[in-house]
């Protein structure tokens, strides 16, 4: 698929509103990794914020950022590792959201090869796709199992890191997307094992950002964006099966076997706040880069990321509650074992006295 228009046509009911239009580029093709977007629209929280978006999936996967900071789209999807480079090299852009909330990238073997601690690498072969960042992941991993870059041979598998590490060619791949490669190595019954890249002394990162253009964003469009995006990871989160069964359901290549496992391992790393900004997570692994020689200073935060959620425009009063928004709890006669695990309703709760 390299280009979908979820068009908010598809949706029966009238906006109240005129539709606005933009466009979101994804990092890559469709896959679990943009359930939120993609529920969103087929949820019609899209048309009830009063957007209509194009979303394309991009020929290379490099382009999205480059494409948004030359105004040719609204959003992309990106990677804080890359932003902080993008902004260094002089390019418009800032996090304005987050999508994938922790990191995916992990250090994958063979679940019964012969590495079974990272010190075990020691005179193996690590393959690679990206110059840089993962020498900097790497350097921190080994690093911290008194291990060093010479100690490795390092093999440039150019994005084939699964087949490189089934067919032996190297002993360990870093960059593998652990809610994606792990499951596709044992659906080829190569069963892998993934070290979890902040267990070792990587900073934790937000894996997918949205990032926007620092001089032309539209900020209000951008919040209502990210306000149907915030609704449908609610929805995934509390309808995990119905959700599942909705995304499948808008292309026929998303239904397969692959597809069905990651989609419950990616479930728990979608941000539930994406308006929200962590500025220390940013700060961090600004310094983190620093230090490995990949950035020449550091910039502040300020010049990486804007946060949508603390700039809400004075004066202005705050969006109404979308459709379907469960009432507030009544003073009495309600006991909080009653109110878990699905056992209430949209409309089984009355109002607060006095409150309208």
């Amino acid at each position: 698929m390299k280009h979908i228009a979820l068009a908010t046509a598809m949706m029966a009911a009238t906006p109240t509103f005129a539709d606005d239009r933009m466009t979101v580029i994804l990092d890559w093709f469709v896959n679990p990794n943009h359930g939120p977007i993609i529920l969103a629209e087929a949820l019609g929280y899209f048309e009830d914020q009063g957007l209509e978006v194009e979303v394309v999936a991009p020929a290379d996967p490099s382009d999205p950022p480059k494409l948004v900071a030359a105004g040719q789209a609204d959003l992309a999807i990106s990677y804080q590792m890359q932003l902080h480079l993008q902004v260094a090299e002089g390019l418009p852009l800032t996090r304005v959201g987050t999508l994938i909330a922790t990191p995916l990238d992990c250090l994958l073997v063979l679940a019964d090869g012969p590495v079974h601690d990272i010190a075990d690498l020691r005179g193996g072969k690590v393959g690679f796709s990206v110059a840089g960042v993962q020498e900097a992941l790497l350097t921190a991993i080994l690093g911290a199992h008194g291990l060093s870059l010479d100690d490795i041979e390092l093999v440039n598998v150019n994005w084939s890191l699964s087949p490189a590490l089934m067919s032996k060619q190297v002993d360990a791949v870093i960059g593998a997307a652990r809610n994606f490669q792990p499951h596709q190595m044992a659906i080829e019954g190569v069963p892998g094992r993934c070290f979890y890249i902040e267990e070792e002394g990587v900073p934790i990162y937000d894996e997918l950002i949205y990032v926007a253009n620092t001089d032309q964003m539209n900020a209000e469009l951008l919040r209502r964006f990210l306000r149907a995006t915030e609704r449908a990871t609610h929805y995934i989160v509390n309808h995990p099966v119905a959700s599942w069964d909705i995304f499948k359901s808008t292309a026929a290549e998303l239904d397969d076997e692959l597809n069905a496992k990651a989609w419950i391992d990616t479930l728990p790393r979608f941000a539930l706040r994406p308006e929200a900004l962590d500025e220390a997570r940013y700060a961090r692994f600004e310094s983190f880069l620093a230090e490995a020689g990949l950035l020449d200073g550091t910039r502040p935060v300020s010049a990486l990321a804007t946060n949508l959620g603390a700039e809400w425009p004075a004066g202005r009063s705050l969006p109404p509650l979308p459709r379907g928004t469960l009432p507030r709890l009544p003073a009495m006669g309600v006991s909080l074992p009653s109110l878990c695990c699905g056992g209430v309703k949209d409309g089984d709760i009355p109002w607060w006295p006095g409150s309208g």
